[in-house]
């Protein structure tokens, strides 16, 4: 059996963030990022979904356990962010703007090495139900 099949998983996290380059100035800060720059920092209600492209494996019937894809988001990326200000409380991005674009990159990269490497991995992260964005590598 040789057929391709997506599977997904859904999770969820909040998170605090802040979006600024440090060496440029408040205003342009504002006029660049709006809202968004605020120095107080603002959250968001983060929904994502992970998505492996695979063969299905002929004696279990899956592409990819998803229970065991459940845990590995749980693992590496809802203990990682999940009520923390991203820009203060994550290695990554102590020195990386947390755009939603970069969280997507991050939560990818956090994600691929679990995944078997003759499978796709597919991130699409919303920041809110209308913004979101769509990560495969």
């Amino acid at each position: 059996m040789d057929n391709k099949v997506t599977v997904s998983r859904k999770a969820h996290f909040n998170a605090a963030h802040r979006l600024f380059k440090p060496e440029w100035s408040d205003e342009k800060n504002l006029e660049v990022f709006g809202k968004c720059s605020n120095p107080k920092y603002h959250g968001h209600n983060y929904d994502l979904v992970v998505s492996v492209t695979g063969t299905v494996d002929s004696e279990t019937g899956f592409v990819l356990n998803l229970k065991k894809l459940k845990d590995i988001i749980y693992r590496e990326i809802e203990e990682a962010f999940d009520h923390k200000n991203l820009n203060l409380e994550t290695e990554e991005f102590k020195s990386l703007n947390p755009t939603t674009e970069n969280i997507a990159i991050v939560i990818y990269n956090r994600l691929r090495p679990h995944i078997k490497a003759d499978q796709e991995l597919e991130i699409i992260l919303y920041e809110t139900e209308r913004n979101f964005v769509k990560y495969s590598g």
